[in-house]
């Protein structure tokens, strides 16, 4: 059905002779004069609803994207700066402020908590702190013994102690025994942690002495025992030591020395009694920040609030307050770094695919204008034929074109500030949420201009002078004009402008643009050379087909040669969508490889079984772990951290490496399976003497595989290596840069039979792990033991909302692109749909059969499909190999969890399935919807399609 209002038939009058002649008939009649023709807003949306519908459709949708993207990007960056802020370890983000204080300094509980709120507001915002985790006291800088012999001494050291007198001890913590601690600094008293009184055999009454700047050491008596409560929360994890002892080892050339460290906890009422102690005592006040009301454009404000704290302003009033002693320490400017390198290695590969779909969607909308201005090419003809001037013309189509445009962006516009709302923020406007409104309103607004303009413009160049009604714009016999081969040179220069610029310099710089449109530039060309190129394999399809029989297929081929010179932006459409999927594609399965291997590299297998070096994994729990479900296979390695390298050279620094010692054959086969340092089993044959027989024989040599710098620490002779595995010779055969069994940079692999004293530590395990299976097997044989499934380190990577929203967007936008693509598709087939219909019911009065017309019309819109098919396949190959230089992955992947740092990079490779998919669907889609279209034509009648004198 056409798009063009019917007219009455009535005399041709000059313009504005229908109006003066109105106005004549009603002063003659003595009666207000009235408006005679209807308002042409109004008229053309009343003609054709369904065509305003649609364009109304495709704004809505247009607009709630554009206007969705800049909230969603502010969404996953605030919550990527609050958890970067929220998950840092305590003793990083917190910001501390001490003063040391000398001995025999007095200062009260009352004090320091005045002070505490004093600092609290010297603090710059927008950083905050959290009262309810705020800590302040007393403590000692340095370890001081425990004299008392009673204490346990491992090694016969006596054991260290922290002295503090942290704030609100009743609060945090849950009395178990005895009574909290009160005191006075000439009688301090002090309570510790259950973990502290069951290794340090105290209890309630127990009194520890220390030593104090006088002879006579410092008596403190324990008069309680406490249970943290949520341990994981600053005011205990910022110092571990105050709830759990450590069993720490002091260095010895000759054994190791292990001893205990632990703390007493003072009451603040004795808090004073530190400073008669050796342990150089200090006051310290903890402000630990808070992350909730923190959004994306905070990011910069919480930075200079932190230099301020370190350097600036903010310091320089706490010295004031404190005094010239007074320390500021705080780590959260890395914290902040951290997000801000991931955030800048992000945002530049996201800009390729925000790039890629905003082109796919504006040529769209070019298109719908394209279809509009088709549907209406002869009735404005008529109109430039009848003396309209192209401003009236121009004028008036944008007065139609805005008053579906405007209101749609406006829906579409609240339809996004309702959907993305952003995390909450306390003081957020209610009806906008914490993103900020203006770039989403900018980004509909451009989308309702756009819509507006592209039918008038189009229009007023297309009728600039007037024209002839039927000359023919085949696509084989058309000629590109100068103007159009110099703008497709303009182009080409850019592209590959962008493109060497992205190779040079890489995504570094977020703010450069035309980088990140490099992959659109290399759509726009390869669309540019198809349609170039496109009419000489039609012409040879065409002369191929006149020696087939019968008559579909020539017919098909001829009317596909026929299709409009106009078709380059479908087929543009088509190949920037094709493009961009393919780009998306490989961005994602690059970041699905790239966790894929890290987390090979953390566990060395599907699945890695642990145990203490000191006492090995228990005897039959390699069998039991074989016997899990889904283990395919097992093998127990022999793992021993920190053996001295020998060097040639006397004067080298000291060295130690992992040394792993493994079966040569199974090893040799986990790591050609993994892809993780692949040797030949026969590179580590036996030596025939190993095992306690052979631990006299020091100057065996055994043949060992090491890493690049242990390598060239041994050199090409035999080194000695003394380890807990036995005394013996090695010399390095072979050289790899990583190995399955341990996720260090150094290593150094021998064959297990060969060393003296063997006592495996760990189960490296392959196959599809069952892991609460695997766990069950395990904790059968022993409780100590730690399992470590490959899927939970791969989990781990995806530890930011940084890299979830921008992987989100990603995927988003090629499944819009792909939308967008399936809108080419139809609108270029309703653009010729009468013609079609026509063409059909006219050849059915010649003898065509209605398959025969299904065929002809799906065969017809099938080569510019594979045209644009294979277009946008080869330029999707060819955009990753050219833009891989300058797209690394690897924040995007892995940010900064464990194990990335064993990757050097995160190369982006084309992904088979993401070239071949897309432009197959393409193909299939067009056949589709082309024997839909034929189907529906078929059932429609044909006399409103045959009418004389019709010129279609």
């Amino acid at each position: 059905m056409s798009d063009v209002p019917r007219e009455e038939s009535r005399p041709m009058q000059p313009a504005g002779e229908s109006e003066k002649a109105e106005a004549r008939v009603a002063a003659g009649s003595g009666k207000a004069r009235v408006r005679a023709v209807a308002p042409w807003v109004r008229t053309r949306l009343r003609a054709a609803p369904g065509a305003a519908a649609g364009l109304a459709l495709l704004v809505f949708v247009t607009a709630l994207l554009a206007a969705a993207l800049p909230r969603v990007v502010d969404a996953y960056e605030t919550e990527g700066l609050r958890h970067g802020v929220r998950t840092a370890p305590a003793h990083l983000s917190q910001v501390e402020v001490t003063v040391p204080l000398e001995q025999g300094a007095t200062i009260s509980p009352e004090t320091l908590r005045e002070l505490q709120e004093d600092l609290r507001g010297l603090i710059p915002p927008p950083l905050l702190t959290d009262p309810g985790q705020t800590a302040h006291g007393i403590r000692t800088m340095v370890l001081i013994p425990g004299l008392d012999p009673w204490l346990p001494r491992p090694s016969n050291v006596a054991p260290e102690f922290v002295l503090a007198s942290p704030s609100d001890l009743s609060d945090h913590s849950t009395l178990l025994q005895g009574r909290m601690p009160a005191g006075s600094p000439t009688r301090p008293e002090a309570a510790v942690t259950a973990r502290t009184a069951e290794i340090l055999k105290i209890k309630p009454g127990s009194v520890v002495h220390v030593p104090g700047i006088t002879p006579e050491p410092v008596a403190v008596t324990v008069t309680g025992i406490v249970e943290p409560r949520e341990p994981e929360r600053p005011y205990w994890a910022v110092e571990p030591l105050l709830r759990t002892p450590v069993l720490a080892t002091k260095p010895d050339p000759t054994q190791i020395i292990y001893f205990w460290q632990a703390a007493l906890l003072v009451s603040p009422q004795a808090g004073s009694a530190l400073a008669s102690t050796t342990g150089s005592p200090e006051a310290y006040w903890r402000f630990p920040p808070v992350s909730g009301h923190l959004t994306a454009a905070d990011a910069g404000p919480l930075a200079a609030s932190v230099d301020s704290l370190s350097g600036g302003p903010a310091l320089a009033k706490i010295h004031e307050l404190t005094g010239p002693t007074v320390r500021v320490a705080t780590d959260l400017g890395t914290v902040l770094g951290t997000h801000d390198a991931t955030g800048a290695a992000i945002a530049p590969v996201v800009a390729v695919a925000v790039f890629g779909v905003g082109a796919v969607g504006a040529v769209v909308v070019a298109m719908t204008g394209g279809l509009l201005l088709f549907r209406r090419d002869s009735e404005l003809t008529l109109l430039r034929a009848r003396g309209a001037s192209l401003p009236g013309i121009g004028l008036r189509l944008l007065g139609e074109t805005s008053a579906v445009a405007v209101p749609a962006a406006a829906l579409g516009l609240v339809a996004a500030v309702a959907l993305v709302r952003g995390p909450d923020t306390p003081g957020a406007p209610a009806l906008t949420g914490s993103a900020p409104l203006l770039p989403s309103v900018l980004g509909a607004a451009l989308v309702a201009l756009v819509t507006a303009l592209v039918l008038p413009v189009r229009a007023v160049l297309r009728h600039r002078a007037p024209r002839l009604h039927g000359a023919r714009e085949d696509l084989v016999d058309a000629r590109p004009s100068r103007r159009r081969t110099v703008v497709e040179l303009t182009l080409l220069v850019l592209a590959a402008g962008a493109i060497a610029s992205l190779r040079l310099r890489g995504t570094a710089d977020a703010g450069d643009h035309l980088v990140s449109a490099a992959p659109v530039f290399v759509g726009v060309i390869a669309a540019l050379v198809l349609v170039r190129f496109q009419p000489l394999p039609l012409r040879l399809l065409a002369r191929q087909a006149r020696r087939m029989r019968g008559v579909v297929g020539p017919l098909a081929i001829a009317r596909a040669g026929r299709s409009p010179a106009g078709g380059v932006l479908p087929l543009l459409a088509l190949v920037l969508s094709l493009t961009t999927a393919a780009f998306g594609g490989s961005v994602l399965a690059g970041v699905t490889d790239a966790r894929d291997r890290a987390s090979l590299l953390v566990t060395g297998a599907d699945a890695r079984v642990e145990a203490a070096a000191e006492s090995g994994i228990p005897a039959g729990l390699t069998e039991a772990v074989r016997g899990a479900k889904g283990v395919r296979e097992a093998q127990s390695v022999q793992i021993e951290y920190g053996v001295a390298l020998p060097s040639p050279v006397t004067t080298a620094p000291p060295m130690n490496a992992p040394l792993v010692a493994v079966d040569p054959a199974a090893y040799a086969g986990l790591a050609r399976r993994t892809d993780n340092g692949a040797f030949p089993a026969g590179l580590l044959a036996s030596t025939g003497k190993g095992g306690r027989e052979a631990a006299l024989d020091t100057a065996r040599v055994l043949p060992a595989i090491a890493s690049p710098a242990v390598a060239a620490r041994l050199g090409d002779q035999p080194q000695r290596i003394d380890s807990d595995a036995g005394g013996f010779r090695v010399r390095v055969v072979a050289v790899r840069d990583s190995t399955p069994g341990v996720r260090g940079e150094n290593f150094l692999v021998v064959n297990a039979s060969d060393i003296t004293l063997q006592r495996p530590t760990a189960v490296l395990v392959s196959g599809d792990v069952d892991g609460p299976a695997l766990r069950k097997a395990v904790a059968s044989k022993s409780r100590d033991a730690e399992v470590t499934l490959s899927a939970e380190a791969r989990a781990a990577y995806v530890d930011s909302p940084l890299q979830s929203g921008a992987e989100g967007l990603y995927a988003a936008a090629i499944g819009a692109g792909a939308a967008y693509a399936v809108a080419a598709v139809l609108l270029s087939l309703m653009q010729s749909g009468p013609e079609r219909a026509t063409l059909l019911s006219r050849l059915r009065t010649m003898g065509l059969t209605r398959r025969q017309g299904r065929r002809l019309l799906g065969l017809e819109a099938l080569p510019p499909a594979v045209f644009a098919a294979l277009g946008g396949a080869l330029a999707g190959w060819a955009t990753v190999p050219l833009l891989a230089p300058g797209v690394d992955l690897r924040r995007l992947a892995l940010a900064t969890a464990e194990g990335g740092a064993a990757l050097t990079g995160t190369p982006l490779r084309a992904d088979p399935w993401s070239l071949m998919l897309p432009a197959v669907a393409v193909v299939l889609l067009t056949g589709v919807a082309a024997g839909v279209q034929a189907w529906w034509t078929g059932r429609r009648s044909s006399v409103k399609e045959l009418r004389a004198g019709d010129a279609r």
